[in-house]
C-alpha cells in the first residue's frame, strides 16, 4: 500500500480550531500569514514562493486563500482547507490586499501577523485595512512547536528515506573503492542521492507534496570538509579522506535529516580521535533532549564535553535546531534558547568537529522528544568500524 504524503481534512479543521481558540484568548479578529511554511501547516497548500502574495487569513467564521491567478488549479488541486480569493497579478491594478480587504470586509479590530512579515508588506496590509490595528503574534510558532501526530508519521517516513539516501551515497562509493573504478565527483554523488530519493517517493507514495527543497543536503569531503556549509564541487573523494554526506528530505512538507561521516579507507590516529569525540558528543546531545530540560542545557552538555577535551576551537556550532516544516526552525538547541523541551518536539542533534588542514567530523540525527525519552527517527549507523569505506 502506498504511502500518502497528504494530510486529511480532519488534520486542518483541527489545526484552524485551535488557531481560533488562541486568537480569541488573544483578542485577534483577523490572522494573516504569507509565509510559505505557515500556509503548508494550516492549508496543506504549498506553492513555489514569489513576490507575489500568498496568504492565508483567518477569523472566527472563515478560513480564506488569497492567491495569484496562477495559483487557482494548482490550490484547487491540493484540496487546500481554505476558500480561495484570487487577484490577477502582482503588483496588480487592483492590489491583492485590497481584493482581500473587499472579501473580509472593514476590519476595524486586531490583525494579528507573523513576526517574519516583511517592512513593506505590513505597509501594503495597512493601506488596505486602515481601521485595523496590525500586531506581531506568536500563536502558530508556538503551536507548530509539538508535532500532531500525523505530522511524526511524515517525519518518521522523511527520516527512513534520509537514512536510504545517506545509504545510496555510501553504495555509490563503496563501489569505487571496490572496484578501482574511478570516483565520482561530489556533485555527481549529490545528484545520484536526491534521484534516490525521488525514486523512493514516485514508486512508494502518493499524493504528493512538492516542496522547496524536497530532496537534498551537502556532500563535501577532504579539507574542504572543515567548512560546515561546503557545497558540493567537482572534487573526487580519495582514500585518506573524511567525506561528509549531510542529507534529508521533506514528506507531507515535513522535514527530517541524517548525517554521518565516513573516513574512505583504514583512518589515521587524528581522524579516528576526532571521529571519537564527535560521536561521543552527539550521543551526549542526543541523550540531552529530554521532556522537562531545556533547549539550552541540552547544548550546554555536548559541548562542555567537547570543550573539556579541548576541543573548543574546533566547534562552530550549537547542538542543533527543531524540525517540522521546515528543516530548520524553532526551537534552538543552543545555549541562548531556554524553551524547555514538550512531547512532540522534534529536534536535530549535531555537535561535530571542523578540524582546518584535516577535515569535519559531523554526526546529525532527527530526535522525537517523548515521554519515554528521546526517540531518534533516524538511525544509520554511527561507530567508527561502521563508517569506514573500503
Amino acid at each position: 500500500m502506498a504511502f500518502n504524503q497528504r494530510l486529511g481534512a480532519d488534520f486542518y479543521a483541527s489545526v484552524q480550531r485551535d488557531l481560533r481558540t488562541a486568537m480569541a484568548r488573544d483578542g485577534i479578529d483577523v490572522l494573516l500569514l504569507d509565509s510559505n511554511d505557515d500556509i503548508i501547516y494550516t492549508t496543506g497548500f504549498s506553492h513555489y514562493t514569489t513576490e507575489r502574495p500568498v496568504v492565508f487569513a483567518l477569523t472566527q467564521d472563515k478560513a480564506l486563500l488569497l492567491v495569484p491567478e496562477l495559483e487557482r488549479h494548482h490550490a484547487l488541486a491540493q484540496d487546500s482547507a481554505a476558500e480561495l480569493v484570487v487577484y490577477f497579478e502582482f503588483p496588480g491594478r487592483d492590489r491583492p490586499f485590497s481584493v482581500l480587504a473587499r472579501t473580509l470586509g472593514d476590519i476595524g479590530g486586531v490583525i494579528g501577523h507573523s513576526a517574519g512579515v516583511s517592512v513593506g508588506r505590513l505597509g501594503q496590509i495597512g493601506a488596505a485595512f486602515p481601521n485595523a490595528r496590525l500586531s506581531a503574534s506568536s500563536i502558530v510558532s508556538t503551536m507548530r512547536l509539538r508535532k500532531r501526530p500525523e505530522e511524526v508519521v511524515l517525519q518518521r517516513e522523511a527520516a527512513r528515506i534520509s537514512d536510504s539516501m545517506v545509504q545510496a551515497g555510501v553504495d555509490l562509493l563503496s563501489e569505487a573503492l571496490t572496484t578501482g573504478s574511478r570516483m565520482p565527483t561530489e556533485i555527481e554523488i549529490e545528484a545520484h542521492i536526491i534521484r534516490h530519493a525521488l525514486d523512493i517517493m514516485n514508486h512508494e507514495h502518493e499524493n504528493l507534496m512538492l516542496v522547496q527543497g524536497i530532496a537534498g543536503g551537502l556532500v563535501y569531503s577532504g579539507l574542504r570538509s572543515a567548512f560546515p556549509h561546503g557545497m558540493p564541487s567537482g572534487h573526487r573523494p580519495a582514500r585518506g579522506e573524511s567525506m561528509i554526506l549531510s542529507l534529508g528530505c521533506r514528506v507531507g512538507g515535513r522535514a527530517a535529516e541524517s548525517e554521518r561521516t565516513f573516513i574512505l579507507g583504514e583512518p589515521s590516529k587524528e581522524q579516528e580521535r576526532f571521529y571519537n569525540l564527535a560521536q561521543e558528543a552527539q550521543a551526549i546531545g542526543t541523550a540531552g533532549l529530554v521532556a522537562g530540560a531545556t533547549c539550552a542545557s541540552a547544548d550546554d552538555r555536548a559541548l562542555t564535553f567537547l570543550r573539556d577535551a579541548g576541543m573548543n576551537q574546533y566547534c562552530l556550532h550549537r547542538v542543533g535546531h527543531g524540525m517540522g516544516v521546515m528543516f530548520h526552525e524553532p526551537p534552538w538547541v543552543e545555549g541562548g534558547d531556554e524553551t524547555i523541551l514538550e512531547p512532540g518536539m522534534v529536534c536535530s542533534s549535531e555537535p561535530a568537529l571542523y578540524v582546518p588542514g584535516l577535515g569535519g567530523f559531523r554526526l546529525a540525527d532527527t530526535v522525537l522528544v517523548t515521554t519515554d525519552g528521546p526517540d531518534s527517527l533516524t538511525k544509520f549507523p554511527r561507530k567508527l568500524d561502521e563508517v569506514i569505506l573500503g
